[in-house]
C-alpha cells in the first residue's frame, strides 16, 4: 500500500470512529499532497501525481513546520496551540518511517560519502543526494549537511 492510500484509509477511519482532530490533520495531509500534484501538473512534468518519496518530503516539511510553530506557541506562552501542533505532530509521524538516531545518521553519512567517492567539499551535492534518495524521512537533512561538511573539509 502506498503512502497515499494509507493517508486514505487512515481518513476513512477517523471519519467513521468521529475523531475530528485526527481527521483535520489527516485533510491537511491530504491537501498538501493533492497541491502537489496540482503544481505538477501545471508544469506539465508529471500526470500519475506525486510518488511516495515525495509524499514522505511533503510531510517532513510539514512535521519541520509544526515543531517551529509549537516552539513559537510555548515561547509565547500558548500552551493550547503549542498541543495542537504537537498532537498533529504525532499523526503525520504515524506515516514517516523510523527517524534516525545519531550513530545511525552518521553511518549514513559515512556510507555515502564512500559511495560516491567524495574527497572534498565539493563533493557535498553528490553525497546529499544519496542521502536524499536513501533516507528521505527518516532523516533531518538541515542536520545531516553539517555532519557532511564536518567528514569532508
Amino acid at each position: 500500500m502506498d503512502m497515499r492510500e494509507r493517508v486514505n484509509a487512515a481518513l476513512k477511519q477517523a471519519m467513521k470512529s468521529k475523531e475530528a482532530d485526527r481527521l483535520s490533520t489527516l485533510r491537511l495531509i491530504n491537501a498538501a499532497i493533492k497541491d502537489k500534484d496540482i503544481s505538477l501538473r501545471g508544469s506539465g512534468e508529471d500526470t500519475t501525481g506525486v510518488g511516495d518519496p515525495e509524499v514522505l518530503a511533503i510531510m517532513g516539511r510539514m512535521v519541520k513546520q509544526r515543531q517551529e510553530s509549537a516552539r513559537a506557541y510555548e515561547e509565547a506562552g500558548r500552551l493550547e496551540l503549542a498541543e495542537k501542533e504537537l498532537f498533529e505532530i504525532k499523526v503525520i509521524e504515524e506515516f514517516l518511517p523510523k527517524q534516525l538516531n545519531e550513530d545511525e545518521a552518521e553511518a549514513a553519512v559515512d556510507a555515502a560519502i564512500a559511495e560516491v567517492g567524495a574527497q572534498s567539499i565539493r563533493d557535498m551535492g553528490k553525497v546529499m543526494g544519496v542521502l536524499k534518495a536513501k533516507f528521505t524521512g527518516q532523516m533531518d537533512f538541515g542536520k545531516a549537511g553539517p555532519m557532511v561538511k564536518d567528514r569532508l573539509g
